[in-house]
């Protein structure tokens, strides 16, 4: 399961507007519920309350949040407003410009930015031609001045590897971190594992140059590191574009500078030959992609279908009994994607109710501003009548806490209101660009590897149930589906519009030779009208497992059924020999959907006696026999 993007908060309000309009609690609770609305997880809150906008780039906070953005701790920000995230121009292009190369998402809630989004995006493309010409100028001329300064020694920029030091140009030994980087070596190469390298360093009170404990992955990265053993590697890596990953230059371009060594080169190539070679066996070959339909495929008894390799197909573990090929199954949900992605309709329907719900969340915002404003007022005239002493000390509490708690409430909610309205508002601008990705991913279906087509599959399809020779496919929409590809826990504010799509198919099926049980003439009769078993259902007015149960053999119609089952397939599937009484007998009751049960009371006899008759033990008394007589020829009158 793909992670939750996680996000950061930015909350900037100066004094005088947290005076004249909203709390720095109630952004927050906005860019929350904004948060929530998409699925995402909200990592961190920074906050710069009372403080101007008109730099804030050298502020602890502002440092905090882009060195998070950097690292990936968090992969977007939400912000009420520009003006909120900085006034100053110059600012607002920088951060911009650090965002896109963190690859890393802005967003701006009343302005209806959000770069995750197709629409949004298009303030990034602004923002990269804008600096395009200066970025390009800058990147050759260090790229060309990198190979001479490193052939010269000189520092190529960033930090020292742990337990060395910059001094003016020159690297040498950090005294206090090169103890720590030596025992880090002795230790691994005497337990020969990171974590416990990694544990045993952090309980002797030793911590990285930033504060933080050691971790199992800090450690293997300064083991590989060459320096220690006096090779400083320079010029041996390139990156291939903004916010793509680090590979490394053909081996002829790599300069290699003598420096200092904190320990043997023995002792390197020692812990280094016992890592390798944990990498090696360590290393699997990639699991394969788990098929399709996993996970998401269910039969008519709602047991789930799990993939069978020896017959290349899905099988229920619960009843054992309903199978469909691995080619069946996906052609036939090809053919009804194509109805839910390629029909307007379903997009149409979606946006249409969008609107609708803004328009009525909108007017649900206004309504609580005006209550906001009301009870505010209301609260203060409260308290003018306590402080004349109009009100008395001990009836003021229930004239002001109900009116507080009430606004306490509205305050909550209109944060929520708001985050929905901005998440609508998005959305309707994506429209378009969700309907060109989703008929864009049905038209490239044939082209996609398998890993491809079923994060498709994940994002649109709610569950697939096989119920005989019916497959019912209940697809789901909503633009984050299409457009943010990480989003899979599908958590949205309840409020927001969910369109949801049921599908029906048939399997393919050849008529059933040699009808062996009730079962099969129910569905051979079935499949030769064309119905579903939702429409058999219907006619003998019983739910749609019954009917799954009834062909899959799982379970038998009650007797009560019969004279509609014979009605339905046009003939008596319970031939009865009608030459003797006891025939006759089984043959009404099954004409009129009677057990033995029934008959007995309707002719005052016990349900035994019955049975009896049927068998052939017994003969009725002549008084009974007349009786039955009339009601047997009756039926056969009838009839």
């Amino acid at each position: 399961m793909e992670q939750k993007k996680r996000v950061g908060i930015w909350v900037r309000v100066s004094t005088e507007f947290q005076v004249k309009d909203d709390s720095p609690e109630h952004h927050e609770q906005r860019a929350r519920y904004y948060a929530e609305a998409k699925g995402w997880e909200v990592i961190e809150v920074y906050r710069l309350e009372a403080i101007s906008g008109k730099t804030v780039m050298e502020l602890p906070e502002t440092k905090k949040m882009l060195r998070d953005i950097q690292t990936g701790r968090i992969t977007a920000l939400v912000f009420s407003k520009l003006a909120r995230l900085a006034r100053n121009t110059k600012e607002l292009l920088e951060f911009s410009e650090l965002f896109r190369k963190s690859n890393a998402d802005m967003i701006s809630l009343a302005e209806n930015i959000d770069t995750s989004s197709p629409s949004g995006r298009l303030f990034f493309t602004i923002i990269a031609a804008m600096a395009e010409w200066e970025r390009a100028e800058i990147a050759e001329r260090v790229a060309a001045s990198v190979p001479i300064r490193a052939k010269m020694g000189k520092p190529l920029g960033g930090a020292a590897p742990y337990g060395y030091q910059w001094k003016g140009k020159e690297l040498i030994v950090n005294k206090q971190e090169a103890p720590i980087r030596k025992l880090m070596y002795e230790l691994f190469a005497e337990h020969k594992k990171k974590g416990l390298v990694a544990r045993k360093l952090n309980e002797m009170g030793h911590r990285t140059r930033n504060g933080s404990e050691f971790s199992d992955t800090t450690i293997g990265r300064l083991l590989h590191d060459s320096t220690a053993k006096g090779v400083r590697l320079a010029n041996y890596t390139k990156s291939l574009g903004d916010g793509k990953k680090w590979v490394l230059k053909p081996e002829s371009e790599w300069v290699q500078i003598t420096c200092p060594a904190i320990v043997s080169a023995e002792l390197w190539d020692k812990c280094n030959k016992i890592l390798i070679e944990q990498e090696e066996k360590n290393h699997r070959p990639a699991k394969s992609v788990t098929q399709l339909f996993s996970g998401i495929l269910y039969c008519g008894c709602d047991g789930k279908m799990y993939y069978n390799p020896h017959g290349n197909s899905y099988r229920c573990k619960t009843c054992k009994k309903t199978k469909i090929g691995v080619d069946d199954i996906e052609e036939i949900y090809f053919s009804q994607m194509e109805i839910f992605l390629m029909s307007d309709s379903h997009f149409d329907k979606f946006l249409s109710k969008a609107k609708k719900e803004i328009s009525e969340k909108e007017k649900s915002l206004e309504s609580f501003l005006k209550d906001k404003k009301r009870i505010q007022a209301d609260m203060d005239l409260k308290m003018e009548l306590y402080m004349a002493g109009q009100i008395p000390k001990d009836r003021f509490g229930s004239y002001y806490n109900p009116l507080d708690l009430q606004l306490r409430q509205i305050e909550n909610s209109i944060p929520q209101i708001e985050a929905e309205i901005d998440m609508l508002r998005i959305e309707e601008l994506n429209g378009d660009a969700v309907k060109h990705e989703a008929k864009t991913m049905y038209e490239r279906w044939s082209t996609l590897d398998k890993s491809a087509k079923r994060s498709f599959v994940e994002r649109i399809t709610s569950r697939i149930t096989i119920a005989g020779d019916e497959v019912a496919i209940r697809f789901r929409y909503h633009p984050s589906y299409f457009l943010n590809s990480q989003n899979t826990q599908h958590n949205f504010i309840p409020a927001l519009p969910f369109l949801h799509v049921q599908l029906f198919a048939q399997i393919p099926s050849q008529p059933i030779e040699n009808l062996k049980h009730i079962g099969e003439h129910i569905k051979n009769r079935r499949m030769q009208l064309k119905l579903f078993q939702t429409d058999i259902a219907k006619i003998f007015n019983v739910c749609e497992d019954s009917i799954t149960g009834w062909e899959n053999e799982r379970s038998a119609p009650q007797i009560q059924y019969y004279p509609k089952l014979i009605e339905f397939l046009g003939y008596n599937p319970f031939p009865v020999e009608t030459a003797t009484l006891g025939g006759r007998i089984k043959q009404f009751r099954i004409l009129n959907g009677l057990s033995q049960e029934d008959l007995a009371k309707k002719m005052g006899v016990n349900e035994s006696t019955i049975f009896s008759w049927e068998k052939g033990d017994h003969a009725p008394f002549p008084s009974k026999k007349k009786l039955l007589e009339e009601v047997l020829n009756q039926k056969e009158l009838s009839k």
